[in-house]
C-alpha cells in the first residue's frame, strides 16, 4: 500500500511540475505588467511543490509502519498545492 501511495503522489507531482512549466511559458509571453504577478504565483507554486516533494521523501524513507503517521501531513501539503494550482490556472486564463 505504501508503494502504491508513493507512486500516486510522485505521478501527481510530475503532473503539477508540467503544469507549472506551462504556466511559466504563459507568463513569459504575458504583458510586462502582468508578468510580475504571474512570476510571484509561480514562485509560490514552486515552494509548495518543494514542500510536497519533501513530504513524499519523508514517506519514502519511513518504515512501513511509520509512514501512515506522515500521511496526514503529506496530504495537507498536497491539498495546499492542489488549491494553489487551481487558482493559478484560473488566473492565467
Amino acid at each position: 500500500m505504501k508503494e502504491a501511495y508513493e507512486k500516486k503522489m510522485q505521478a501527481q507531482l510530475d503532473e503539477w511540475d508540467a503544469d507549472i512549466k506551462k504556466l511559466k511559458a504563459q507568463a513569459d509571453k504575458a504583458r510586462a505588467d502582468a508578468q510580475l504577478e504571474y512570476f510571484k504565483q509561480i514562485e509560490g507554486l514552486r515552494e509548495r511543490q518543494q514542500r510536497a516533494q519533501q513530504k513524499l521523501t519523508e514517506i519514502q524513507q519511513a518504515s512501513d509502519t511509520a509512514w501512515e503517521d506522515l500521511k496526514a501531513g503529506a496530504e495537507s501539503s498536497w491539498d495546499s498545492l492542489a488549491d494553489a494550482m487551481r487558482a493559478a490556472r484560473s488566473r492565467f486564463k
